[in-house]
């Protein structure tokens, strides 16, 4: 019995520290009488916990503000500097590392260029790109690694996490990828790996697009299509954390081949390289009629030399002079619409977010037309219930996403390390 109540004692003491450390995060600064109001926590508990924290160097003071008729109020905030975390986006063209304050400020990065669907195909190099991106922002930023919490590792493809974390890609090559076990090899940080998609999701909730929804969903367009659904303010990840792939729905049955083998799938309509196909299959069809013009001479799939996301402003930079662009994108409005319809009869959200660099490309362009477009599948009910947007975050927001995952854990156990 002794044994269970000092146990006791420690768990509600951790989860007091826990309340207290994401309140100061989230709605800082604040005064020690408002964490009261904020958290139900007595004067009592507020001020030993508070204590615990400065004394620990992980929240400071940050001024005072007048109280009404009493002594002015100290102010209280988490100290940036307290603990560094590290994000890596593993994306399809790149490997992405950043390093972060504690308040997710920006203090290094490092990148490197990969082949498309290189983690599943060949993972071993990812690894190493990885280690060594890791090792440059530490010795760049100056930073000690005792004063890194974690590294959040966001990644395509279902993370299933278990005794071993595994990856598994839907769309290329080698399956079953042991990340953690790769990784390991070359550094002792704690590793916390995740479906990139989900972090930036994550990311989105937190600061931007998604605060204050407790149901949303995260459209992410890229090369890849993907989806946050975040359901009573956590994110769902089904039975084996395979929920998301929401480019991988059928919108066209005996449709398109998409690279995950299926035809007929969301991604094959609307992501980054489908429309380019797209785009320069009509430029080579309609070759008389557009003046000899083919994809490749205006930014179509073959693009003459242009990376994808170049190609892909292109197309949506000509289509207000173009009609080939402009009925390109307006198709892909269509489909994008018949997929956001889906998520809306499916999840109910409140928010259905539209990101990703393509997302935000098309978003930017012709949201109007996907949200016309989305009210002409969806329910009526809960469509009119639903916001559509744009993410705030940017497009190269995953590695940012990535340093949540380790932040979460972090604040989750009070602070621990």
């Amino acid at each position: 019995m002794g044994q269970m109540n000092r146990r006791t004692v420690r768990d509600l003491r951790r989860g007091n520290r826990s309340t207290l450390l994401r309140q100061l995060y989230f709605q800082g600064p604040v005064s020690r009488q408002e964490l009261g109001t904020l958290t139900g926590l007595s004067s009592g508990s507020v001020s030993n916990v508070v204590g615990e924290l400065l004394a620990d160097a992980l929240v400071e003071e940050a001024g005072s503000v007048e109280s009404d008729g009493g002594r002015p109020r100290t102010l209280l905030r988490v100290a940036p500097g307290s603990g560094h975390l590290i994000g890596v986006d593993v994306g399809e063209t790149h490997v992405r590392v950043e390093l972060f304050d504690l308040m997710l400020t920006e203090l290094a990065r490092w990148e490197h260029p990969l082949t498309p669907g290189g983690l599943e195909r060949d993972p071993e190099p990812v690894v190493g790109h990885i280690l060594t991106g890791l090792e440059a922002v530490v010795a760049k930023s100056g930073t000690e690694p005792e004063a890194v919490i974690g590294v959040g590792v966001g990644v395509p493809g279902v993370v299933e996490q278990g005794d071993e974390v595994l990856v598994h890609g839907p769309t290329a090559g080698r399956d079953a990828v042991p990340l953690e076990r790769l990784l390991r090899t070359g550094t002792d940080l704690p590793l916390f790996i995740d479906n990139g998609a989900t972090a930036q999701g994550q990311a989105e909730m937190w600061f931007g697009a998604g605060r204050g929804a407790d149901n949303a969903v995260i459209a992410l367009i890229g090369s890849g299509v993907g989806a946050a659904i975040v359901t009573a303010g956590a994110p769902y990840r089904g039975a084996t954390s395979s929920a998301g792939e929401w480019g991988h729905t059928v919108v066209q049955v005996g449709g398109r081949a998409c690279r995950c083998g299926a035809v007929g799938c969301l991604e094959a309509y609307v992501g980054a390289q489908a429309v380019l196909d797209r785009y320069g299959r009509a430029a080579r069809g309609d070759r008389a009629g557009e003046g000899g013009a083919d994809g490749a001479g205006e930014g179509g799939a073959d693009g003459a030399g242009e990376d994808q996301q170049a190609a892909f402003a292109a197309i949506v930079g000509a289509a207000g002079t173009e009609t080939r662009a402009r009925e390109v994108l307006e198709e892909t409005a269509a489909y994008l619409g018949a997929g956001i319809a889906d998520l809306i009869n499916l999840f109910n959200p409140e928010r259905i977010i539209l990101g990703g660099w393509a997302g935000l490309l098309l978003g930017g362009r012709v949201l109007p037309r996907i949200r016309a477009a989305t009210a002409s599948y969806a329910l009526h009910r809960p469509y009119a219930q639903t916001e559509i947007g744009l993410a705030e975050l940017g497009p190269d927001a995953v590695a940012l996403g990535a340093a949540t995952l380790p932040l979460a854990h972090f604040l989750a156990t009070g602070g621990a390390r």
